[in-house]
């Protein structure tokens, strides 16, 4: 009761009286009863900015069903393009119109009143206030009086005509235009989850993160490649050189250079002296033809192989310093006959396809040259003193976790590592076993660690040597495969051997009770929750399909990422779930926004509905609105507390 009381004491200060009180309760009931906000989901982006980039212009479709909604049948198809691509790009297609339309003022007129219907629209299932947060400085008064004009109310009609019409006299058209199309893709979308994966194989994820940052309302559910990366900011060498690995082998090294500014010339000059003529022919750059510069093709195969040998010397050393990881199958470099010129995995002998090792002692084999620890040392301090990439990670860790639990919804990238009979597999860590949930809560709590923790040196390296283990183990949830084998695809030409097992849960995913037991034991009801996931590419191709258990899972990894596609014949899936159910969307192949511009062109080509609701959900309906519940409560306890005298008003 003190306690309460004390409570109630400190609520007062922000609701010193009666009327304050139950203003606050009126606006938060009113609240509850609005529909709830659209969340879109998105998973697997990997580097493909210019595509991330338009599904967040178009809302993956909502901004043309919006368009849908307020002219039905009205408008031709033609002016709906043109106003659908006019909101996504407004600057842009400004352009295009103005060197096409012969008479600008009446098409300012018309484009206008469309623009301003639709964000009255869009402005419809939020507050005032929530709205007014959301519009741009320097037109928030004239767009207020716009967004709430009402219809049918003549006194006001010429006041509306002449704040239109002074816009376009004055010049002001196109500003307006532009902040009204930001203010539409701002209003359709309320709330944005990445679903993990943002980094590796395509050029752009420093552009994503700068996006991301500056993103209304955003979570992040990290995956392998994130946490790989947040290792990398933190000084792991491992983890550095999977990132340089992956960016030399995707044609992507740019990415580091210009995007974080971080300096490669003492990787470049090594691999030049070290390889020098050696063709470097299995490490191969696989580029994307319109960004990458073929002139650099044989220093970049050099690079790539040299941080590929340096990676395998540095994992080496981690497996042994840390047995409990119980990964000694990846200890492959001491298995190599050197001079016959083969290596021996799980008893069987097999043939390399490179045996110019000149950086290798046969005898010290995970040992590095001098040269290569120098190199590895400078780049370290490269990624530990780059501004701009701790600024992402730190980002990462305040906006980001391993999973969460968001509206009846449980989101994670990669799976719940499970034991063939769908029990979920027990996962040592230090003294005690994990899984599940708690496997999850343990793992995260290391990343955190490894990157945070300064005062502790040993445990800053356990969380360390944690983030490349979350990165590539195969108890590792956001990696879930027996294998990471990169030795093997590298130099053994066995298809067989290169197979990287998926874990059990890929298959069992199909088990209502299996999928039951994982939203249980993170504390969510079955009967109304959602698993969604990405991170393995869904093989449309193959007849596999994203909806699984009926829809209780999701599997939205599409093959969002160019290097996915060909396995799964499709550019990506994203998730919409707005007030009336959840929608399923799958893209087609972005090219560029100068096309989208021209053309007037889309690239979301299907919708799945995979849940649809007879009762529109609310926000009371929400854990947002379960908080306002809450809060609501407490001030009706405050009331109480005025009313017989407990606390006095102020």
């Amino acid at each position: 009761m003190k306690q309460q009381l004390k409570y109630l004491k400190t609520l007062s200060d922000q609701y010193p009286s009666i009327a304050e009180a139950s203003t606050e309760i009126i606006n938060l009931s009113s609240i509850l009863n609005l529909p709830k906000g659209t969340e879109h989901f998105v998973s697997d982006i990997h580097g493909e900015y210019g595509q991330f980039m338009h599904i967040l212009h178009n809302g993956s479709g909502a901004i043309r069903r919006k368009i849908n909604d307020v002219y039905g049948r009205s408008l031709r198809v033609e002016d709906k393009k043109q106003l659908a691509t006019l909101i996504y790009y407004p600057e842009q297609k400004l352009k295009l119109v103005k060197e096409e339309e012969k008479n600008m003022e009446d098409w300012y007129k018309v484009t206008l009143n469309r623009l301003i219907h639709i964000a009255a629209k869009s402005s419809s299932k939020y507050t005032r206030s929530k709205v007014r947060k959301a519009l741009p400085k320097d037109y928030a008064y004239v767009l207020e009086e716009l967004i709430y004009e009402k219809e049918g109310v003549y006194d006001k009609e010429e006041y509306y005509n002449e704040i239109l019409a002074t816009i376009i006299r004055i010049g002001r058209a196109d500003h307006f235009i532009v902040a009204l199309g930001n203010l539409i893709q701002r209003l359709v979308i309320d709330h944005l989850h990445i679903v993990g994966d943002i980094f590796d194989r395509g050029p752009g994820p420093h552009l994503i993160m700068d996006m991301l940052m500056k993103y209304h309302s955003v979570d992040i559910q990290w995956g392998n490649h994130d946490v790989l990366w947040m290792g990398a900011a933190s000084g792991h060498l491992a983890c550095i050189a999977n990132v340089l690995r992956l960016s030399a082998r995707y044609g992507n090294l740019d990415t580091l250079e210009e995007g974080y500014g971080i300096n490669l010339i003492p990787l470049a000059s090594f691999a030049l002296k070290a390889y020098e003529g050696d063709d470097c022919e299995i490490f191969d750059i696989r580029y994307d033809e319109e960004t990458y510069n073929e002139h650099d093709l044989e220093i970049d195969r050099k690079m790539h192989k040299a941080i590929t040998i340096i990676q395998f010397k540095l994992e080496g050393q981690l497996i042994k310093r840390r047995p409990e990881f119980n990964m000694d199958s990846r200890l492959l470099l001491d298995k190599i006959n050197y001079e016959n010129g083969t290596v021996t995995i799980n008893g069987t002998e097999y043939a390399i396809n490179d045996t110019n090792f000149p950086t290798i002692n046969p005898e010290d084999p995970y040992a590095l040259s001098e040269e290569e620890r120098e190199v590895m040392e400078r780049i370290q301090q490269a990624f530990i003193n780059c501004e701009k990439l701790q600024e992402h990670v730190r980002f990462l860790f305040t906006h980001g976790s391993l999973y969460l639990k968001f509206n009846s919804n449980l989101l994670y990238h990669g799976c719940v590592p499970l034991n063939e009979d769908g029990s979920f597999r027990k996962v040592p860590i230090g003294n005690k076993s994990y899984s599940g949930k708690a496997l999850y809560d343990i793992l995260e709590q290391y990343a955190r660690i490894g990157y945070y923790n300064q005062e502790d040196k040993e445990k800053r390296l356990f969380g360390q040597d944690m983030m490349w283990y979350i990165w590539s183990s195969e108890d590792s949830p956001v990696y879930g495969k027996e294998k990471m084998a990169t030795f093997e695809r590298y130099f053994v030409d066995d298809k067989a051997i290169q197979e990287e097992r998926k874990d059990y849960y890929y298959q069992l995913i199909e088990r209502e009770d299996v999928v039951e037991r994982i939203l249980e034991d993170f504390d969510m009801d079955p009967k109304n929750s959602h698993i969604i996931n990405g991170h393995m590419p869904v093989e449309l191709k193959k007849g596999e399909t994203p909806v699984k258990c009926n829809g209780k899972a999701l599997i939205i990894d599409g093959g969002f990422s160019k290097a996915y596609r060909g396995k799964t014949g499709i550019a990506g899936y994203t998730l919409i779930y707005n007030s009336w159910g959840l929608r399923l969307v799958s893209h087609e192949p972005y090219h560029s926004m100068e096309e989208v511009v021209a053309k007037e062109s889309d690239i979301h080509s299907e919708f799945i509905v995979v849940e649809q609701v007879s009762r529109r959900k609310k926000v009371a309906d929400t854990d947002g609105g379960k908080i306002l519940k809450e809060k609501i409560n407490d001030l009706e306890l405050l009331l109480e507390a005025y009313r017989d005298g407990t606390i006095r008003e102020r």
